[in-house]
């Protein structure tokens, strides 16, 4: 294992300068650079300092165990949307195979609402509503959310979301496990 190569490209992945991921680790400049170049080697505590700055144990680097970070950032027309006409759910990182959660940028049409029937599955989820108001029935319980207001709650509970307004509703919101 080239220790130095792969801490390279650990930190070009992150985004640090050699600079930046000195300071934060407590090293100098140097340090970093001959550890790079393969002109020093670390030592365990000074190696730990560094990896520990991108969140990297000393375990998962040395068995080659570091998924590449992936798609950070997704504007808003790549996200696919998962909607209908009257809904639309735009899921964030639809793509990634490890998603541990689903994050959804919702837009509910005036009088558009969930189905009759209520949603019912395994998770949590969770939301903040954005503008506009929903009307959001969970078991016997029901409220409508106006902006700045958030709900939270176990979704193997009926739960339905209706937009009772007369303007968009805008939601963001999460559930786990990933539902989409």
């Amino acid at each position: 294992m080239d220790v130095g190569k792969q801490l390279r490209q650990l930190r070009k992945e992150y985004g640090f300068s050699q600079r930046e991921l000195a300071k934060q680790a407590g090293v100098t400049n140097g340090t970093i650079s001959q550890i790079e170049k393969g002109h020093a080697s670390p030592s365990v505590g000074s190696l730990k300092r560094i990896l520990d700055c991108m969140g990297i144990s000393l375990a998962a680097f040395f068995t080659q165990d570091i998924r590449p970070m992936g798609q950070v950032f997704y504007p808003h027309g790549e996200l696919p949307d998962l909607g209908n006409d009257q809904i639309a759910l735009r899921l964030v990182g639809a793509h990634r195979q490890d998603r541990k959660l689903s994050v959804l940028h919702e837009v509910y049409q005036p009088g558009a609402d969930t189905g009759p029937e209520r949603l019912s599955h395994e998770g949590e989820e969770a939301g903040v509503i954005v503008c506009g108001e929903i009307e959001l029935t969970v078991g016997a319980e029901t409220r409508v959310l106006g902006p700045g207001d958030a709900y939270y709650f176990e979704s193997r509970i009926p739960h339905r979301f209706r937009n009772p307004g007369e303007v968009e509703t805008v939601v963001v919101s999460a559930n786990t496990p990933p539902s989409f």
